[in-house]
């Protein structure tokens, strides 16, 4: 038998995985029916985050893993000598990006996100491979094929479009919307929003509601491969494995975008905190 943790490459391994959560993820929904939308939820996020975790294990022992459904790895020290502020490889996932869209008949908008950060990357985020699967698209966004996506056309008629959360986006994103004569097109999961923009559907995805890590490394990773900016609303840069793993910001958009939407930024979040007495929208969470 091959030895797993030579056979495939760190991008390899990224891209199956989420491939295959993705598959066990679609197998689940037909098999659940959506007659009891929390226990497919539940079901969804158990089988996925049991898989992750079991091939992560079996091909990468020796690093650490930072997931959604596992609140132990979220801890900086777990009490078994093992830390994965100190790791120098760590494997960022979210088993079922978007449970709310997985339980309801017909959405697509749904993913699976596998990144790992290194501790010598040369990228200020630390993001060295990532994987987006889009099992209800057919669909696998890996960073090593990111540069080979075709080119994102350019905003129909000069409008911009912007993902947005389809219950509840942040409150200054309508007002920027008109300020700089964009759309807002409502999506589901952050992975699908920033999937959706290397893809060229959308244009740009700010968030401003409250994440954490795993909602945004994969997509991340991708979508900087692929050549796209990627920031905190502020423009300072996304970092990963961090103490707290909360993330609660982020911009993801053309790279032409990025100076006149910061700039929009600014203005509406200065406005905002004129208003409320607070610099930035309340970070915390919402269904992306």
């Amino acid at each position: 038998m091959v030895d797993p943790t030579i056979a495939e490459s760190d991008v390899a391994l990224a891209r199956r995985l989420a491939a295959d959560a993705g598959e066990l993820l679609l197998r689940v929904r037909a098999d659940h029916g959506h007659a009891d939308p929390a226990a497919l939820k539940a079901a969804g996020d158990r089988a996925a985050h049991d898989l992750l975790r079991a091939e992560l294990a079996r091909c990468r022992p020796a690093d650490a893993v930072l997931s959604e459904e596992d609140e132990g790895s979220r801890l900086v020290d777990t009490g078994d000598g093992v830390s994965r502020r100190t790791a120098g490889r760590v494997w960022i996932v979210d088993p079922l990006d978007g449970t709310r869209e997985f339980s309801e008949p017909g959405r697509a908008d749904w993913a699976v996100h596998v990144a790992l950060w290194a501790r010598d990357a040369a990228t200020p985020h630390g993001l060295v491979a990532g994987a987006v699967a889009l099992p209800a698209q057919g669909r696998v966004l890996t960073t090593d094929v990111a540069d080979a996506l075709p080119a994102a056309p350019p905003p129909p008629d000069g409008v911009i479009r912007l993902a947005a959360s389809r219950s509840r986006p942040p409150a200054f994103l309508a007002a920027l919307a008109g300020e700089v004569g964009a759309e807002l097109v409502p999506m589901g999961s952050a992975g699908a929003k920033i999937a959706a923009v290397v893809t060229g559907d959308v244009d740009a995805y700010i968030h401003a509601g409250g994440q954490y890590e795993w909602d945004s490394a994969a997509p991340v990773a991708v979508a900087t491969a692929a050549g796209f900016h990627a920031s905190r609303i502020d423009g300072s840069a996304l970092t990963y494995n961090e103490a707290d793993p909360r993330l609660p910001d982020l911009l993801v958009c053309r790279g032409e975008l990025a100076v006149p939407l910061l700039a929009a930024l600014r203005r509406q979040l200065a406005g905002t905190a004129a208003t409320s007495g607070s610099p930035v929208p309340h970070p915390g969470k919402d269904p992306r």
